[in-house]
C-alpha cells in the first residue's frame, strides 16, 4: 500500500510539473508570436509589449557591431508598411529554466532570412524579451 501511495504521488508530481512546463512554454510562444505579429504589421505597440524597457538589439552587419536600444529599434518601424506576402515567423527552439528562457527564431521574407536569438525573463507572470541578437542572410536570386 505504501508503494502504491508513493507511486501515485510521483505520478501526480510528474503530471503537475509537465503541465506547468507546457503552460510556461505556451506563454513564451505567445510572447514571441506577438513579436512576430507586430514585426509583420509594423505595429510598434505589439512589439513594444514583448520587449522589456531595457532590451537591446545587437547585430554585426558587414563587420560593424551595432547595439540598438529598444526605443531606437521601435522607431525604425514607424515608416515601414506591413511586410510583403511570403513573410512569416517561426520558432526554432525554446529552452527555459524557472523564470528565464532563450529562443531561436526565424523571420523569413521573400528576400532574406533573419535569425534572432531572444533572451527572455518572466516578470510578474509576463514573459519579456530582455536581449536580442540578430543576423540576416540574403536569399540567392
Amino acid at each position: 500500500m505504501k508503494k502504491l501511495l508513493l507511486l501515485c504521488a510521483f505520478v501526480l508530481v510528474s503530471y503537475t510539473r509537465s503541465n506547468a512546463q507546457t503552460d510556461e512554454k505556451a506563454s513564451i510562444e505567445s510572447t514571441i508570436q506577438m513579436y512576430f505579429d507586430g514585426w509583420m504589421t509594423s505595429d510598434t505597440t505589439k512589439i513594444g509589449k514583448t520587449m522589456h524597457s531595457t532590451c537591446h538589439l545587437k547585430v554585426n552587419r558587414n563587420g560593424v557591431f551595432k547595439d540598438i536600444s529598444r526605443s531606437e529599434y521601435l522607431k525604425g518601424f514607424k515608416s515601414v508598411k506591413a511586410k510583403e506576402d511570403g513573410t512569416f515567423g517561426r520558432i526554432k527552439s525554446i529552452d527555459f529554466t524557472g523564470n528565464i528562457a532563450s529562443a531561436k527564431c526565424e523571420i523569413e521574407t521573400p528576400k532574406a532570412i533573419f535569425t534572432d536569438y531572444f533572451n527572455l525573463i518572466k516578470i510578474e507572470n509576463t514573459w519579456y524579451i530582455v536581449d536580442k541578437i540578430s543576423t540576416r542572410v540574403d536569399k540567392q536570386k
